[in-house]
């Protein structure tokens, strides 16, 4: 089962990256599947070890995949590492092997601690749609302009309608990373 995360990893010089990153979970072990050309790769085979983030801030998958913005975090307990500030839990992971394809690697990922601050307590309909857009507008390349409209627009009227404030701020930084696209 894939679980989307907000996996952060340091690089050479110490500095922290937040990527959203759907991650293979397993029992002891999680695989991750960066592309090659990201900074979580760069980091990943440069120090063998993240932290998968799992939060309900939705507000953060957006700020992290769109905007390459540097959450709020704290030191991990077990590996060099950071934890996001408002993950509901993390795995701090250490790497084991490694393989993938041209495209994408794959790194398998041993867990060496977990860590919880709060109980995650799900997503609701406007969540799910912000997550999925964020996803979309990271491949725009993927899709036709004109198709990506209609689909955000699908999820704009489940956000207005289910949201909180948060999922509506998130909505509206989705749609601009998008009209900038356009431009």
């Amino acid at each position: 089962m894939i679980i989307e995360t907000i996996f952060s990893t340091l690089d050479e010089s110490g500095k922290s990256n937040f990527a959203p990153m759907g991650i293979l979970w397993g029992e002891d072990s999680v695989i991750v599947r960066p592309f090659r050309t990201s900074q979580t790769y760069r980091n990943l085979l440069s120090s063998g070890h993240g932290v998968a983030n799992l939060s309900d801030n939705v507000l953060a998958f957006v700020q992290c995949a769109l905007y390459d913005e540097i959450l709020p975090g704290f030191p991990a307990v077990t590996v060099p590492g950071v934890v996001f500030q408002d993950a509901c839990s993390w795995l701090e992971l250490a790497v084991v092997a490694s393989g993938g394809s041209e495209d994408r690697a794959e790194f398998r990922c041993r867990v060496l601690h977990r860590g919880r601050q709060k109980d995650f307590l799900g997503f609701c309909r406007a969540r799910n749609a912000v997550i999925e857009a964020a996803i979309m507008a990271t491949r725009l390349v993927l899709h036709d302009r004109n198709r990506a409209a209609e689909i955000l627009n699908q999820y704009m009227k489940v956000v207005e309608k289910t949201g909180s404030e948060i999922e509506k701020q998130a909505f509206q930084l989705i749609c601009e990373y998008v009209g900038k696209q356009g431009e």
